[in-house]
C-alpha cells in the first residue's frame, strides 16, 4: 500500500459563508487516520498550515479578490508541503477549508514533477468551475478562482506559486460534475480549450463513460493525476454540509465510484477533499462522506 501525508488547511478566507475553517477537524473526527491505518497504509498527520485571522488577511486585500494576498501566502506553504510530502515518497491528502486551497497544492504538485521533467494531470470535481479572475469575479470570492490561477491566468502571484508560468496545461485537466457557472467561467472553458463535464453529461452518459475519459485526459502524456475534490458536487441532500450547496448533484453512490476509478489507474499522485462546512451539516453526516470518498480513491473496495 502507500505512505500518506494528511495536511489540513483551515481556511475560509475565500468564501463569504464562514465554517469551512472546521472542515479539516470535522473530517479528521470521523478517525480517517485510523481507517486509513487499517486498509494497510502508513499514514501520517501533519496537522494543520497556519491562516491568519480574517482582521489581519484584510491588510492583503485587492479590488476583486477579498484577502487574495493572505490566501497566496497560505497556498504558498500549503505549495511547500505538498511538495516535500511527494519528494519523500508520500502521497499528500489537503483537507480543506475552501477550494482555493488548491491553488496551493495543486501547485506544490506540479513543481515536484516539473523537477523531474514531468507533468501532472488533474480532474477537478466540483459543481462550480473555480475559473474567474479577479476581473471577472463578481463576488470576490477566491474561491472561485483557484484553477484560473493554476493554468496560468488572473492574479500573477497566486498563478506563479508552482515557481512556473502555469502548474496545470489546459489540456491535462478535466472538469466533471458542472452545473453552476458564471458567463465569463463558460467563456474560458471555451478559450482555454478546456474537457468540462456537466451533469447532463453525466446523466446522460453515466459516470462510467465521462470518468474514464476524465481520467484519460487527467493522465494522457502525464506522471500522475491530482484529484481536488468538492463535496457541493454530490446532491445537498446527501451531503448538506457544504460551502456552496447547489441542487441536482451526484449521488452518494455515483461519486464513490468516481473515487475508485481514481484507485483504479494506480496513477493518484494526491488529492484534495475541501468545502466541508459542519455549520451547515447534520451528526456531522457530510464530513463521513468525505472520510468515505478519501478511503474509496486510496483503494477501498466492496469486496
Amino acid at each position: 500500500m502507500s505512505a500518506i501525508r494528511i495536511i489540513g488547511v483551515p481556511m475560509d478566507l475565500g468564501a463569504s459563508r464562514r465554517g469551512v475553517d472546521m472542515g479539516p477537524s470535522a473530517v479528521r473526527y470521523t478517525d480517517l487516520r485510523d481507517r486509513l491505518v487499517k486498509l494497510g497504509h502508513e499514514v501520517e498527520d501533519a496537522g494543520n498550515v497556519s491562516v491568519p485571522f480574517r482582521e489581519d488577511a484584510a491588510r492583503g486585500a485587492q479590488r476583486g479578490a477579498r484577502y487574495l494576498g493572505a490566501i497566496t501566502d497560505v497556498c504558498t506553504e500549503v505549495a511547500a508541503r505538498t511538495q516535500s510530502a511527494l519528494a519523500e515518497g508520500r502521497i499528500p491528502v489537503v483537507l480543506g477549508g475552501d477550494h482555493s486551497v488548491a491553488a496551493g497544492s495543486i501547485a506544490g504538485a506540479a513543481a515536484h514533477l516539473r523537477g523531474k521533467g514531468q507533468r501532472l494531470g488533474a480532474v477537478w470535481v466540483d459543481a462550480h468551475g473555480d475559473l474567474n479572475t479577479p476581473a471577472t469575479s463578481r463576488s470576490g470570492n477566491v474561491h472561485g478562482m483557484p484553477l484560473a490561477a493554476l493554468l496560468g491566468n488572473g492574479d500573477k502571484a497566486m498563478a506563479a506559486i508552482s515557481g512556473g508560468p502555469a502548474a496545470l496545461r489546459a489540456s491535462d485537466v478535466a472538469l466533471v460534475g458542472l452545473r453552476d457557472l458564471d458567463v465569463p467561467e463558460r467563456t474560458h472553458i471555451r478559450k482555454w480549450g478546456l474537457s468540462a463535464f456537466t451533469m447532463r453529461a453525466l446523466d446522460e452518459r453515466g459516470v462510467r463513460s465521462v470518468m474514464e475519459e476524465a481520467i484519460a485526459v487527467a493522465t494522457r502524456d502525464t506522471a500522475g493525476v491530482w484529484v481536488s475534490f468538492d463535496m457541493d458536487v454530490i446532491d445537498p441532500s446527501e451531503a448538506p454540509g457544504v460551502g456552496t450547496a447547489v441542487p441536482g448533484g451526484m449521488t452518494y453512490r455515483e461519486v464513490h465510484l468516481a473515487m475508485e476509478m481514481f484507485a483504479d489507474t494506480g496513477k493518484l499522485v494526491g488529492m484534495d477533499m475541501v468545502e466541508v462546512n459542519p455549520v451547515l451539516d447534520s451528526h456531522n453526516r457530510t464530513a463521513e462522506i468525505a472520510c468515505e470518498l478519501i478511503l474509496s480513491a486510496l483503494g477501498k473496495r466492496i469486496l
